[in-house]
């Protein structure tokens, strides 16, 4: 993985590599992400600085697009890109990262099966109310007698936050998800 190595910073040359820099765009493009998201990566430190031309415009080394697959893939895992950056981080000292990637999947996974947890809750709630929708006469005098008649709990409520949080809290483009 040449992006992991702090040699290859963008910029950086290697004798022998016909690598040529790429602008935001051309990297944008041939990573499936927007060059609004490279910029913002770039701000949250998942992307390094990148140099610029001397009209401003960002320069990428080529391996940022095997680093912005690692990034999609992390999110599809469902890692916030917080953890995703710590595991950046890691590996960027010299040190694997599969404990720390290993840690953060196994609390994602268990926040899944809470919410599915929920949703088996909530599928059973509907069922129930249904079922006893089925023998209840259509009333005019109130909203509806089905809801009015439930006795839910509140499953949302005792909800995690974490647990319904957006990846990486950002607005994710579909484009973006590699």
């Amino acid at each position: 993985m040449r992006w992991l190595t702090p040699e290859r910073a963008p910029g950086f040359s290697v004798p022998g590599m016909t690598d040529r820099l790429l602008t935001s765009g051309e990297l944008a493009t041939r990573a499936g992400v927007t060059p609004d998201t490279l910029r913002y990566y770039e701000r949250l430190g998942l992307l390094p600085p990148a140099p610029r031309t001397g009209g401003g415009y960002r320069l990428y080394d080529p391996a940022m697009a095997e680093r912005l697959a690692f990034i999609g893939k992390a999110k599809a895992l469902g890692l916030t890109l917080e953890e995703v950056q710590a595991v950046l981080r890691v590996a960027s000292a010299g040190t694997p990262p599969c404990e720390h990637v290993r840690a953060a999947l196994c609390r994602r996974l268990r926040e899944v099966e809470a919410r599915i947890a929920e949703l088996e809750e909530l599928r059973a709630t509907l069922a129930r109310a249904l079922r006893r929708s089925r023998k209840l006469p259509v009333a005019l005098s109130c909203v509806c007698e089905i809801i009015e008649s439930q006795e839910v709990s509140r499953p949302n409520a005792a909800r995690p936050k974490s647990a319904g949080r957006r990846r990486g809290g950002s607005t994710t483009n579909k484009k973006e998800v590699l």
